[in-house]
């Protein structure tokens, strides 16, 4: 981001505009909605700026622009209509440190003015920092069809009760249940149709409710975020994202996601990274309940699906147990998303009738699986958390009866920014992903592949190419080891 969005108070405030032209008239016609006292100077000017002249709207200075001009400005706009002619306005304004637009020279504009949705006192900026304003007008169009006409006529009687909220609702959580309720029930059908006695009456009925209500109720929503892509975010997620006060957040959500909760919802941090520090489950589950006990609305953020190697029985037997209301907002979950991202089904009919998703790693170490049955034909498995013990799993697989020719893909950082997918087989598995390098968050499918499946494999997978006989008599003796202890 390199314009950062403000809204700026023009109150009583002087803005000048050098031009009388069309641009010049365009920036006029936006500055009008405002307060602002607009200050026009030009040696000459386009009808309709004469007429509010005349009309005694805005300031016009039939003469050549001078540096001293913006003494006093808040803002400066250069829409003489040539680069020549902004030049001087644009070096008079940086000199004195105010902000200056130069209409179509970005590179030459400390700010930018973007494109607006209005519905007064609600207003809507679209910027898209001058690379396409096409984009912004198109975004612009889709908001107006979709926001009520009305709505800045909900946002005024919204306004009128703020101070009689912060007097009867003293309580910060529980006022904040009491905007949320109002603006989603009656009185924003009333207010937004204009029939204020309906409207009051829905208020009324509001604040009631509100001061019976002796304390908040806490809630813990333990919502699954997918394996990264922001976009794979359900409606619900998102939706509990902006209702939470405390967000408790694992290592893998990303930033992108975090930018749908509330600004002012409080982050506590805690993430699990292999072999180094991290807060251990029975401390999650303390500050889960301890926030729940507090009255306030709690989104425990998880990568990949709460329900799928994501301790959620824990974190809901500790909320349970506390008497909190807690739920689980289900998620994308990482096998499956990895899966679709590179165009790879998970079963084939008449091929692969069986699919497990098993974890590669144990508190105790131990990969108790049946190993045997995952080694059958027809059986393909997803491995969670299974880098560090690749070659444990190739062993065990191929010692149960796998043939080192078995498909493998490995999806590191699966639908982020920085994917990578390997194939290789069974047999190469770990000097495959040694060769590439892989050491982050990966899903290892065992027993698929997009020649099995008719399908074209993507152009983005890289492939393990071995030397010779790769599965050497020592690699048989290890697998030996582990089937026969």
């Amino acid at each position: 981001m390199r314009y950062f969005p403000i809204f700026l108070d023009l109150d009583g405030r002087d803005v000048l505009v050098a031009g009388g032209g069309e641009q010049a008239t365009q920036k006029v016609r936006l500055l009008l909605k405002t307060s602002t006292c607009i200050w026009v100077i030009a040696e000459c000017f386009a009808p309709e700026l004469i007429a509010l002249g005349v009309e005694g709207r805005i300031r016009l200075e039939r003469r050549a622009f001078d540096a001293a001009d913006v003494a006093g400005k808040v803002l400066v706009y250069a829409a003489t209509g040539s680069e020549t002619g902004n030049a001087p306005v644009i070096a008079a304004a940086n000199a004195a440190g105010i902000p200056v637009n130069a209409v179509d020279e970005p590179q030459h504009s400390s700010f930018i003015t973007p494109a607006i949705v209005d519905r007064n006192p609600v207003v809507v900026a679209i910027g898209t920092e001058g690379a396409a304003p096409v984009l912004a007008r198109e975004i612009k169009a889709r908001l107006e069809a979709s926001l009520p006409a009305s709505l800045g006529r909900l946002a005024e009687a919204a306004r009128a009760l703020r101070d009689r909220a912060a007097l009867e609702i003293p309580d910060g959580i529980l006022r904040r249940r009491f905007w949320e309720r109002l603006l989603a029930g009656p009185f924003r059908a009333a207010a937004l149709a204009g029939d204020l006695a309906s409207s009051a009456r829905a208020a009324d009925t509001e604040f009631q409710s509100a001061a019976i209500e002796a304390s908040p109720r806490g809630r813990i929503s333990l919502i699954g975020c997918g394996p990264g892509d922001a976009d794979l975010l359900t409606l619900k997620a998102q939706q509990r994202l902006q209702e939470a006060d405390v967000l408790v957040v694992d290592r893998l959500v990303g930033e992108d996601v975090l930018d749908y909760a509330r600004r002012d919802a409080e982050r506590i941090l805690v993430g699990k990274t292999p072999g180094g520090p991290s807060a251990g489950q029975d401390e999650i589950n303390r500050i889960l309940v301890r926030e729940g006990l507090k009255g306030r609305r709690v989104a425990r953020l998880k990568g990949g699906d709460p329900m799928i190697f994501g301790r959620a029985a824990e974190e809901m037997a500790a909320a349970q147990e506390a008497g909190i209301e807690v739920e689980v907002i289900p998620g994308v979950t990482a096998a499956h998303a990895c899966a679709a991202r590179i165009g790879m089904p998970v079963t084939l009919r008449e091929k692969v009738r069986a699919f497990t998703v098993l974890t590669g790693a144990t508190a105790d170490g131990t990969l108790d699986h049946d190993w045997k049955a995952l080694s059958r034909p027809g059986h393909a498995i997803a491995i969670y958390m299974g880098m560090a013990s690749a070659g444990e799993v190739r062993a065990r697989l191929i010692g149960a009866g796998a043939s080192p020719k078995t498909p493998v893909v490995v999806v590191e950082n699966g639908t982020r920014a920085n994917e990578r997918v390997v194939a290789a087989d069974l047999g190469t598995l770990t000097e495959a992903i040694a060769a590439f390098g892989l050491n982050g968050p990966a899903i290892i499918f065992v027993g698929l592949d997009w020649d099995e499946a008719g399908l074209v494999r993507p152009a983005h997978v890289e492939t393990y190419h071995p030397s010779p006989a790769r599965w050497s008599s020592q690699q048989v003796a290890e697998a030996t080891h582990w089937v026969m202890g």
